[in-house]
């Protein structure tokens, strides 16, 4: 049995892994030299608890438990806090963990001195914080590479870099070297390539492109123990629906905030440097340059959490991914016999890739 996975993504990578751990042979065809889309320009988080409850909160369960198998990934059950200012953002807090579904997501509401042992970075302003347990932290500029150099070991695996694929069909895909790779079943995972060769496999689909704006700090001098958000992240995630969220949306956003759909999202790398963002544009086409008032915002935030100034900036960046639009976790189409395009989970990839590739193949009866 052979498998093809056409893209290096971390649901390509995972497609590649489900197939090694299942017994098969797999070749994983990448058009760039690496990775370099969304996969390896997010926060590296396992984000479990702003996910809409039903199917989208299982499968982000699911991929916490895998996620949590995978060696030499920089794997860290940090939890994360997402921290309250006002007692209107500390209802929502409240409200989410009053739910049926809050001892899934290991949630509880902190006070301001226990949010502050819990993380004692936190060293500004805050009444509390929503802690959830079951949030987590991996490096993603470390994982697509680790995770290959585990497949190599078992003798099955063969990543193939810088070849684009012209051709897809039952049992082949072609690339543009001219080279044919003879495949039982092939997965697409090709991210943010809606056109050309997928558009002409799959017609027109119910994705978007979403542009998101992050930065990195030089090391801090200081443990930041878990990943951090602000309150901005009850208006983003589906998990906080609800009667306190009408309530906190009376109270506008930063006008610069509201303008980028923005929330703070912060981690700590394993060099000490600090992740920062992120911003969202919906309406293509996307500018080529990034702006800096989401930067100074997002870098005002912080330094007000932490109740000190941040390291310099060393990286700004700006980041695509796919994202699935008629309310699914992922879209997955089968193009052709045995032939299955996977794309689509927009900034759910990283938390939810390896259970979105165990799917597949259970789907393809594999």
């Amino acid at each position: 049995m052979r498998v093809v996975v056409v893209g290096a993504g971390v649901l390509g990578t995972f497609h590649a892994r489900e197939g090694v751990r299942r017994g098969y042979d797999v070749l994983q065809v990448e058009r760039e030299l690496e990775g370099r889309g969304a996969s390896v320009r997010n926060f590296g988080l396992v984000w479990v608890s702003g996910r809409a409850p039903g199917n989208e909160l299982e499968t982000a369960l699911r991929a916490r438990e895998l996620w949590e198998r995978v060696p030499g990934i920089g794997f860290r059950p940090a939890g994360s806090l997402t921290v309250c200012r006002t007692e209107d953002e500390l209802a929502v807090a409240k409200e989410a963990a009053s739910r049926a579904d809050a001892a899934a997501r290991n949630f509880e509401v902190l006070d301001a001195e226990q949010t502050r042992t819990r993380n004692p970075a936190l060293k500004g302003d805050l009444l509390g914080a929503l802690w959830c347990a079951r949030d987590a932290i991996v490096e993603p500029r470390r994982v697509l590479r680790e995770l290959r150099a585990e497949l190599e070991k078992s003798g099955r695996y063969q990543f193939l870099p810088g070849r684009e694929v012209r051709e897809v069909r039952t049992g082949a895909v072609r690339d543009d070297h001219g080279e044919i790779h003879a495949a039982d079943e092939i997965f697409l995972c090709t991210g943010a390539w809606h056109s050309g060769l997928i558009r002409e496999l799959a017609g027109e689909l119910p994705l978007r492109k979403v542009r998101l704006q992050m930065m990195q700090t030089a090391p801090l001098d200081e443990q930041l123990t878990t990943a951090v958000a602000d309150a901005d992240s009850f208006r983003y995630y589906p998990a906080y629906q609800g009667a306190a969220l009408d309530a906190l949306k009376q109270t506008p956003q930063a006008t610069v905030a509201a303008d980028n759909a923005m929330q703070l999202l912060m981690v700590q790398r394993a060099d000490g440097g600090l992740t920062i963002g992120d911003t969202h544009e919906y309406a293509e086409p996307f500018g080529f340059d990034v702006q800096s008032d989401p930067y100074d915002y997002l870098r005002t935030t912080v330094e007000s959490l932490l109740g000190r100034p941040l390291p310099p900036i060393v990286r700004r960046w700006a980041g695509v991914y796919s994202q699935a639009t008629d309310g699914g976790v992922v879209v997955r189409r089968t193009v052709d016999r045995n032939v299955t395009l996977v794309t689509g989970p927009g900034g759910r990839g990283m938390t939810m890739a390896p259970a979105i590739a165990e799917t597949s193949y259970q789907e393809a009866g594999l």
